[in-house]
């Protein structure tokens, strides 16, 4: 892996996650809830602590690899419509490994079409319950992520070798991260099979990979700016995990639920969309973000690029909703780094002074 290489062991450029956050939150409302939110509540913070034990266990294997590489955990990219939750991205010189990862608890049988299903019991097939498909989940991911790199590029050469070393230079991996859970592939088809490994032979595979590919190694620095491009476009989406369960909460001064019923909790969540899209659009019809969105096209045009690769429609809001007034401020913005932030920080910081107070 380069004989005259400075990088030795992997170095975390993103390390937190989101699910602690969500979790940490849930917890502190499991309290306040009636018995039957609770009951709820608590399946879904036991689902979300198997899957961050789960990510805990990779984490764990890479920090022990002892090999160069730079991760990202816990990815959010969004490109219009489309959006991609991605576990770990592992850059290596040769490989990005895009690694979705699963606590899967209990028995799987993987189908010959890919599908995943968990065995409840194996003599009455109808309790026995589909999953949604990690591997088509990754590979959504990495439709995704071509998407967005190519959309960078500014001519075609680079576009078309982008198109012939994408699948390549990007490697999906499903980790396995429960040691107990029993796979039964032998219906699968091998395509498949190589793209799923437990979590205590990631490594393993991630050199055994790395030694059967043929592409040219980069350098630490290309190794880093590979790894800084996704971290850019990563936006953390701030998102409510509670409100699904006020109909559930107790009321402080008397021992009853202040909304009772599903349906009346239903409504509460509708009512709580329809005003948050009503907030949403009104933002996206003031001066101000049309003014920013009028500079972003107009730079894509100069540059030849993609509008959302100078600031998509969640930045663009996060910019006028911090209103940073210097380019140090600006950098605090999800999304603006150093070179970001020099490039267009002054054109953008002085189309927000003129709507400041």
């Amino acid at each position: 892996m380069g004989l005259f290489s400075k990088m030795q062991n992997p170095v975390f450029l993103k390390e937190d996650s989101n699910a602690k956050k969500q979790l940490e939150t849930l917890k502190e409302i499991f309290p306040l809830l009636n018995k039957e939110g609770q009951e709820k509540l608590a399946q879904n913070i036991k689902k979300l602590e198997y899957g961050i034990e789960g990510e805990k266990n990779i984490a764990f294997e890479l920090k022990n690899s002892h090999m160069p590489m730079y991760i990202l955990h816990d990815i959010y990219l969004s490109d219009g419509e489309l959006e991609a939750q991605i576990d770990y991205l592992i850059f290596t010189k040769k490989i990005c490994f895009v690694v979705e990862c699963k606590n899967l608890i209990g028995n799987i049988k993987i189908t010959n079409g890919g599908d995943f299903v968990r065995l409840l019991d194996y003599r009455d097939k109808g309790k026995n319950k589909g999953i949604y498909s990690p591997i088509t989940q990754n590979r959504h991911h990495l439709e995704l992520m071509k998407k967005m790199k190519k959309d960078s590029k500014k001519n075609i050469l680079s576009k078309a070798v982008l198109d012939q070393t994408f699948d390549k230079r990007y490697k999906s991996i499903v980790v396995l991260a429960n040691p107990q859970t029993i796979i039964d592939y032998r219906y699968a088809k091998k395509e498949i099979r190589e793209q799923i490994v437990r979590s205590d032979r990631l490594i393993e595979y991630i050199k055994e990979s790395y030694k059967e590919s043929n592409l040219k190694e980069v350098s630490d620095s290309q190794m880093l700016e590979w790894a800084n491009f996704y971290l850019g476009l990563h936006i953390e989406a701030e998102k409510d995990y509670i409100s699904k369960y006020d109909c559930y909460r107790i009321s402080q001064n008397e021992n009853t639920v202040v909304e009772s019923n599903m349906k009346k909790c239903g409504n509460l969540e509708r009512e709580e969309e329809k005003n948050f899209y009503s907030i949403d659009n009104e933002i996206e019809q003031s001066e101000i973000f049309q003014s920013l969105k009028a500079f972003r096209l107009r730079k894509s045009r100069e540059e030849n690029i993609k509008p959302y690769y100078i600031y998509n429609d969640v930045q663009l809001k996060e910019l006028i909703a911090k209103m940073p007034a210097s380019l140090e401020e600006l950098k605090k913005v999800n999304g603006f780094g150093e070179v970001k932030a020099k490039k267009y920080g002054r054109e953008i910081l002085d189309i927000l002074s003129e709507f400041s107070d």
